[in-house]
């Protein structure tokens, strides 16, 4: 009967090759070392995506072009070289695919990053995430799901447990999308609702802490009932999480950037007019104004 190698885990494959790098002498700097490591392992996680099969020993030269070519509509300009380099090191002096004096060509990114405008696309944020703990990861989806404030996470509360305030609410709130309804406490403490699709509502209440625990969130006490990330901790995690996966990180408030410009185009695809969407977003973001949504938009 014949026998199937099971693929090595990314992380394994990358120090396979970092240690073959190593014996060889061919990268001196230990940084440098571990950065490729460390984009190797990304390379080793992405390949099924891109209907490459195999471990990144085994890619050959059109491989690696087919990866950087669909890498580039994913990631800023800096990840994009920094992978494209580990790639060439391992082709050069591990897999000898490429002869030693052989360089790839700088493959230019897709992405651009707008100063004026901060919302990721659903691809980067699952990037984002992958590059977070768990409690972190939970965190940035459930953020980008309902648009929730880094603050708002450590307040989350089913609706049957805390109401929200009494505010002007339209029929068209939260149309074409299902879910759990929550409360959060928002600025000015607002207590509002917002909507948590059904899946990751399931994975929340799974991190339900037995005992609420009171915590102090930059001066601010707050008693949290999940033992999910928020608050200054889950904002540095994604600021840094989106720097190694990315290149660059437009902050965690970005994801609420991505909240407003998606529900935009899904209730505008619906029939609502934009001035009736504007300010039927506004109200899930808990503005209530919908000339602040207009920030959001850029």
């Amino acid at each position: 009967m014949a026998r199937f190698r099971k693929t090595a885990s990314p992380e394994k494959q990358a120090l396979s090759v970092a240690k073959s790098l190593h014996r060889g002498g061919h990268i001196q700097s230990v940084r440098t070392l571990s950065n490729y490591q460390e984009r190797l392992a990304i390379v080793a996680r992405n390949l099924n995506r891109f209907g490459i099969d195999g471990e990144i020993r085994g890619l050959r030269e059109t491989h690696i072009h087919t990866y950087l070519d669909h890498r580039r509509a994913e990631v800023g300009q800096k990840t994009l070289d920094m992978e494209r380099q580990a790639l060439q090191a391992m082709a050069r002096y591990v897999t000898n695919e490429i002869a030693p004096e052989k360089t790839f060509s700088v493959v230019k990114s897709d992405h651009e990053q707008h100063l004026t405008g901060r919302a990721y696309t659903p691809e980067q944020v699952t990037l984002v995430a992958e590059h977070q703990s768990a409690k972190h990861a939970l965190a940035t989806e459930i953020a980008y799901a309902a648009g929730l404030r880094a603050s708002e996470l450590h307040t989350l509360r089913p609706v049957e447990e805390k109401p929200a305030d009494d505010r002007p609410a339209l029929e068209s709130k939260w149309t074409g999308r299902e879910g759990v309804r929550y409360t959060v406490n928002g600025k000015g403490g607002l207590v509002r609702e917002v909507l948590i699709p059904n899946a990751l509502a399931v994975r929340l209440e799974g991190m339900r802490l037995s005992t609420p625990v009171q915590i102090t969130d930059r001066g601010v006490h707050v008693e949290k009932h999940y033992g999910i990330g928020g608050g200054q901790n889950w904002s540095n995690s994604f600021s840094g999480a989106s720097n190694r996966a990315l290149g660059w990180s437009a902050g965690a408030h970005g994801v609420r950037h991505s909240y407003a410009q998606e529900r935009m185009d899904e209730l505008q695809r619906s029939g609502l007019t934009h001035a009736l969407a504007k300010e039927t977003v506004s109200q899930e973001l808990g503005h209530f104004r919908a000339d602040i949504t207009e920030t959001y938009l850029r």
